[in-house]
């Protein structure tokens, strides 16, 4: 369905993965969100325009961003055709300098990058569109959120210490501990991560055990080892944890292209 590129060249940005996407037209789009533990752009170009779409006929078209844990529920789908573009995976440390807000003002929704970058989000589309290849819109795309990095406010250490504890864990961390590793009252780093992060330690711990369970589904590992190596009671547990998060059973999802494609374009 789809021609994936990659930046040949590592990036030089922590908390920063870029690929490049083209649809083949072999069918229509219609993707399912699945809610991961990162804020992605979605910088589009060319002559098509996919849509967003969720519940209740809300439709949002041109680049996006989603963001922590967006799709919940399975209420957001990418639908359309003749896609291009560059998708941006962001790490919750660096989202707030990169786009201008915290995670904590996206609210695991999704909006048009126009309302967070203004015209700069016209200029990127026609620089993408000029770009003769991928690694031109790469390097486009990098010097971009390298200056908007370097000029925006990073987080205060101990949450960026807590949140990359959470993700080492695969979400399995005692996150009560975390306020005592750090040297900071649970009340002040409860606080300090939530609006820095987006959302509170424990959900942020529950939504990266999801996003790790749901690929060793997806690469055929049995649902029954998954769960109780993932910090999760059971099986039905993990089943539950599944629908409540994308609207759909186990077996629905590990055949979405959105997680299958991740291999490809988010091995690292």
């Amino acid at each position: 369905m789809w021609e994936v590129a990659l930046p040949e060249r590592p990036l030089q940005l922590p908390g920063v993965q870029l690929a490049g996407f083209r649809d083949r037209g072999v069918v229509p789009i219609d993707l399912r969100v699945i809610p991961q533990p990162a804020v992605s752009l979605a910088l589009e170009f060319g002559s098509g325009m996919p849509f967003v779409e969720q519940d209740g006929g809300w439709q949002l078209r041109g680049s996006i961003v989603a963001g922590l844990g967006a799709g919940a529920s399975g209420a957001v789908r990418v639908r359309g055709g003749s896609y291009e573009g560059v998708q941006v995976r962001l790490s919750p440390l660096v989202v707030r300098a990169a786009l201008g807000v915290s995670p904590a003002e996206l609210d695991g929704a999704v909006f048009g990058l126009e309302e967070l970058w203004g015209r700069e989000a016209s200029r990127i589309r026609e620089g993408l569109d000029n770009a003769s290849t991928w690694e031109q819109r790469f390097a486009l795309t990098d010097a971009l959120l390298a200056r908007r990095i370097a000029e925006g406010p990073a987080v205060d250490a101990e949450v960026g210490w807590a949140w990359r504890r959470i993700v080492a864990s695969q979400g399995v961390v005692k996150v009560e501990g975390l306020a005592t590793e750090v040297g900071w009252s649970r009340k002040r780093l409860w606080a300090r991560f939530q609006a820095q992060i987006g959302l509170p330690p424990k959900r942020a711990a529950n939504l990266v055990r999801f996003d790790h369970a749901v690929h060793r589904l997806t690469a055929g590992e049995p649902a029954a080892l998954v769960a109780a190596e993932s910090g999760y009671a059971d099986q039905s547990h993990l089943h539950r944890d599944i629908v409540a998060r994308t609207g759909a059973t186990p077996g629905t999802v590990v055949g979405d292209p959105w997680l299958e494609v991740d291999d490809v374009a988010w091995s690292d």
